[in-house]
């Protein structure tokens, strides 16, 4: 790489520090429940709207993962997001009025956030539909992981973003407040992923699964990516580029193994795909809030028009890490 585009990617990086910087009078303080915090808590990093019927379950499997504190932004939310959170004893809580999409999507918002109260902390960053999986998470806390990856002196851990579906049309399957959403979203594509290398970040670019195959099947080139890095011990330098897919320092998207061996890596259970998914989707496009006019969610809508059951006769029934691994999806590599 010459030096000219390394220069680029460096100012690339002073200008998105920069930027969040610029846009953190966006989001106001709602509690401040961070004092007392252990030393090196582990810290996860959301933004979300209207989420509500998703908390329960979201805060409790992070909190049973291992997860110290939870710093959110709520975006206008008017379904009883923004009081729920407000309540909770583990929730540190911002509002924001401004729009998502004049925000990076968030991201400047969470790497303010991040700069502020990250520095030299292990920071997972997530949607809240999404439910990270790892190497032996059944029976080793998050902790057990950050130590390692200290020891080993790794910055960055990688999870593939695998979406999660149930059998079956999903407006039949409701969904309620409080209940495991994979009870319902139990299936997933084995295979059907496609991985290359993502010049000049050095990440790998994943894309495939059942949105690339329902939704974009025309055009899979401009499918979701589906690589991510929700996992690092944070640094008031780093900066995420494109919501948590890629990274700069450039560093930190070597979360792969290119001399023979695997480095660990996991999952991000998506679990988008409920009943609320049309509704959603429809309120996200008039909004036109998201990434390249909301194209993904203009694709959502005519799928859905077409195709309501994702599951496919190529879907396999989740059952735990160990089978993810087995189907190459994720890798304990030499943590043992």
């Amino acid at each position: 790489m010459g030096l000219i585009s390394i220069y680029r990617l460096r100012l690339r990086r002073k200008y998105l520090l920069a930027r969040a910087f610029r846009r953190r009078r966006q989001i106001r303080p709602v509690t401040n429940r961070m004092s007392g915090l252990r030393p090196q808590p582990i810290l996860l990093f959301a933004t979300m709207r209207n989420e509500r019927i998703r908390l329960p379950f979201f805060l409790d499997y992070y909190r049973n993962l291992g997860v110290d504190h939870f710093l959110i932004v709520d975006n206008a939310s008017d379904d009883g997001t923004r009081e729920y959170l407000a309540e909770q004893p583990d929730v540190t809580l911002w509002t924001a009025s401004a729009g998502y999409k004049q925000s990076r999507f968030g991201m400047d918002w969470m790497m303010h956030l991040l700069r502020r109260h990250g520095q030299g902390k292990w920071c997972l960053t997530v949607d809240v539909d999404e439910f990270l999986v790892y190497p032996f998470c059944e029976t080793r806390p998050l902790r057990a992981l950050t130590d390692w990856l200290d020891s080993a002196g790794s910055r960055a851990f990688s999870a593939m973003l695998l979406d999660m579906y149930p059998k079956g049309a999903m407006h039949e399957q409701p969904y309620s407040e409080g209940q495991n959403p994979f009870e319902i979203a139990q299936y997933f594509d084995s295979g059907n992923y496609t991985v290359r290398r993502n010049w000049p970040y050095l990440n790998l670019w994943i894309q495939g699964g059942p949105r690339a195959r329902v939704f974009f099947q025309d055009l899979p080139k401009r499918s979701p990516a589906l690589n991510k890095i929700p996992l690092v011990k944070w640094d008031r330098s780093y900066a995420y580029v494109s919501s948590t897919h890629m990274m700069l320092p450039r560093g930190l998207n070597l979360t792969y193994e290119d001399s023979g061996g695997e480095k660990p890596s996991g999952c991000l259970l998506h679990a988008k795909f409920l009943d609320r998914f049309a509704i959603k989707a429809e309120e996200e496009l008039r909004r036109g809030q998201h990434y390249a006019e909301s194209h993904e969610y203009r694709a959502y809508r005519e799928g859905i028009a077409n195709e309501r059951d994702l599951w496919c006769m190529w879907s396999e029934k989740y059952i735990n890490w160990r089978q993810l691994e087995i189907l190459g999806l994720m890798s304990k590599g030499n943590w043992a």
